[in-house]
């Protein structure tokens, strides 16, 4: 099935693929937009996961016709958001999939559209983040566009020593897919159970979640008897 070079480094998004913090933005917004008689359901978060801050928060006010800046929406989010953060688990497969891939050795790195700050706050209790080799946030100086650009996958592929074409990127959004195949990546999706898999269109594989997911199909190093959980 495989016909390209086997992946040797591997990038991961954070938000809905390794923890489930998509709840809480969830939450936050509809708390927010519901004082004006809104609703915040997938017709409109589809459009906007995996975009950066601003960008979603425009969406979202021109959206709703909602009588708020961006910059307003946003500060009210973040504080109700920060208070949930922390407590955020870890999605299924995902503990087990980077602590494989770094017993093997196997170069890994996060790649995702949070600020530096709320990438700590969402972490706070997840010492297996430390097993990546680098992170990359969305205010890293070497991003100078979000995604959907491929800024944020290339500037990680650099730190961690990796070509494009044997990355493996692992991601949850469209907007995440379309910046990993525009950096010339392969790509694995695994998509909300509420997002439509027609948006999804030129993925490498999608699964249900990270469970699913058989290294060896990339060429990567197998589980090979080590029950995933």
């Amino acid at each position: 099935m495989n016909i390209h070079q086997p992946v040797s480094h591997v990038l991961f998004d954070m938000d809905g693929l390794l923890l489930d913090t998509e709840i809480v933005y969830t939450r936050a917004t509809q708390q927010i937009v519901s004082r004006f008689g809104k609703v915040f359901d997938w017709s409109i978060k589809s459009n906007m996961i995996g975009r950066p801050s601003s960008d979603s928060a425009q969406y979202l006010i021109e959206a709703l016709a909602l009588p708020l800046s961006a910059e307003d929406y946003l500060r009210e989010r973040d504080v109700l958001m920060r208070e949930a953060f922390p407590f955020c688990k870890p999605l299924p497969g995902a503990k087990d999939l980077v602590r494989h891939l770094s017993a093997h050795a196997i170069p890994i790195a996060v790649a995702t559209s949070s600020s530096r700050d709320l990438f700590h706050v969402k972490t706070r209790n997840h010492s297996w983040f430390s097993l990546f080799d680098a992170v990359i946030t969305a205010d890293d100086l070497g991003v100078k566009r979000g995604k959907p650009a491929p800024d944020i996958f290339l500037c990680a592929a650099e730190r961690i020593g990796a070509l494009p074409e044997t990355t493996l990127v692992f991601e949850d959004a469209p907007s995440g897919l379309a910046a990993a195949k525009a950096a010339g990546m392969r790509a694995v999706v695994v998509p909300d159970t509420n997002m439509d898999r027609a948006r999804y269109i030129g993925a490498d594989l999608i699964i249900g979640s990270l469970l699913e997911f058989s290294p060896e199909e990339f060429g990567l190093p197998c589980f090979a008897g080590y029950k995933k959980s």
